[in-house]
């Protein structure tokens, strides 16, 4: 692994750092190191509370993080704002005339200035460590922040754009936002060309979350689970609505009537866990469906391979709340799990039907239910399946090659100058080009 050339140090912006659920940015940032990036977290809000990752402890970037009690939190962002207005009192004044501006137009005028709030104290924290460029992971809150630091101090900034936080942002308000950013990356094809009916013209690139390989078993593809009895079929997620677990739920209780052996695991915590609980109790499968809460990623892993299967069935809400390519349908290839998923936003750009997993329609638990039926008895398309998600992963979700270009992205000078939409079928090698 070469180290690459680096611009300067570069900061982070997060909602919260770190946070259990967001492995894919946790990933990225130990990658971004390995490759010669200096680092600096922000965390808008105080950081997750135990359990952690334990890959947090291998970053070496400094997190920031607003002190937790009032006074001293309104004490510090006053000495960042009068620094911020001294150092350049016509920028500053720039920004809060912005911030004047979208609050008076905004559905939230409130959340405007605690975003500029917050972006006083990064602009002062970047001044004294020469910060050369801002990047923020979701197009929401983190980019509102980094584009007001970016108004207060000069510096470039870019943001990665992922599910939730691209649908449900006005997209008036996501055009400005990707109009003034050097560029504009995300992780499913799908999104791209969301980004790019949103904001024709803004640099927009396709760098898929890339995927640690040599942080999961080389277990032979299919034989995760093998001999197990009752086959074990995993899933996992937050519980919330748009994940579709009563879905799954709602299949498990077809293929019960039908039968079927089996084991569901769902893993994951989140609101809905008193709902689920209930309809697995109607349904008749508390022996049958297990909710084993929240684990570790080590913990996540070694489940992994002893699973038959993986299934997940997202959907996309009224609000228009979806997934983009969930983590962990990678984690569950790259482990040699044969994958059953829902035919929605960019899901199929990694599970391709009948090639590296299986695709049913959302909102179809008949369907699921016939999918995993067809999985749990013919074990010789599953092992199929399951190494040809492997070989997927290799080729194109690699952590290495997809953090390498959002490396070269960020120490890119004229990148925002090339525009489009980076992900055309002439350009679908754009990440190893960048990357070579």
């Amino acid at each position: 692994m070469s180290l690459l050339p680096s611009p300067g140090p570069v900061a982070y912006i997060m909602k919260r750092y770190p946070r259990l659920s967001e492995t894919f940015i946790l990933n990225e940032i130990r990658a971004m190191e390995r490759l010669g990036a200096e680092l600096h977290i922000f965390s808008l809000l105080p950081p997750e509370p135990p359990p952690h990752h334990p890959m947090v402890a291998e970053v070496e970037a400094s997190v920031h993080v607003l002190p937790p009690h009032l006074g001293a939190k309104l004490a510090r962002l006053a000495r960042a704002h009068g620094a911020a207005a001294l150092a350049a009192p016509g920028r500053y004044a720039g920004a809060l005339a912005r911030a004047c501006m979208w609050s008076a137009t905004s559905r939230a005028p409130l959340a405007v200035w605690k975003h500029f709030a917050r972006a006083g104290f990064v602009a002062d924290e970047c001044r004294r460590n020469a910060i050369v460029h801002i990047h923020a992971h979701f197009a929401n809150t983190p980019t509102s922040v980094a584009q007001f630091a970016s108004l207060m101090t000069g510096l470039p900034f870019s943001f990665t754009a992922h599910a939730k936080d691209l649908y449900l942002t006005p997209r008036r308000i996501i055009a400005r936002r990707a109009r003034a950013a050097r560029f504009v990356a995300t992780c499913t094809r799908y999104n791209a060309r969301y980004l790019e009916g949103v904001s024709p013209g803004a640099a927009i690139r396709l760098i898929y979350h890339g995927i640690d390989l040599n942080t999961f078993g080389a277990a032979s593809p299919g034989s995760a689970g093998a001999g197990r009895q009752p086959p074990l079929i995993l899933s996992v997620g937050r519980l919330v609505p748009k994940k579709g677990f009563d879905d799954l739920i709602a299949a498990c209780a077809i293929l019960r009537e039908a039968n079927i052996p089996f084991h569901l695991r769902i893993v994951g915590a989140g609101p809905l866990k008193a709902a689920l609980a209930a309809q697995i109790e109607s349904s008749g499968l508390r022996d049958t469906v297990t909710l084993a809460g929240s684990m570790t990623h080590a913990e996540l892993v070694s489940l992994y391979g002893q699973a038959d299967l993986f299934a997940l069935a997202p959907r996309i809400e009224e609000n228009g709340d979806r997934d983009g390519i969930p983590n962990v349908i990678a984690e569950a290839m790259a482990c040699g799990v044969p994958v059953i998923a829902s035919d929605v936003s960019g899901i199929p750009e990694m599970v391709r039907h009948e090639e590296t997993g299986l695709l049913v329609p959302p909102r179809n638990a008949a369907a699921l239910a016939g999918a995993i039926k067809r999985l749990l008895q013919d074990r010789e398309l599953a092992a199929r399946l399951a190494a040809n998600g492997r070989a997927l992963l290799e080729r194109e979700f690699d952590l290495w090659i997809t953090t390498r270009a959002l490396h070269q992205l960020i120490g890119c000078q004229d990148c925002g100058a090339q525009g489009g939409l980076a992900c055309t079928a002439e350009e679908d090698a754009l990440p190893r080009a960048i990357a070579s």
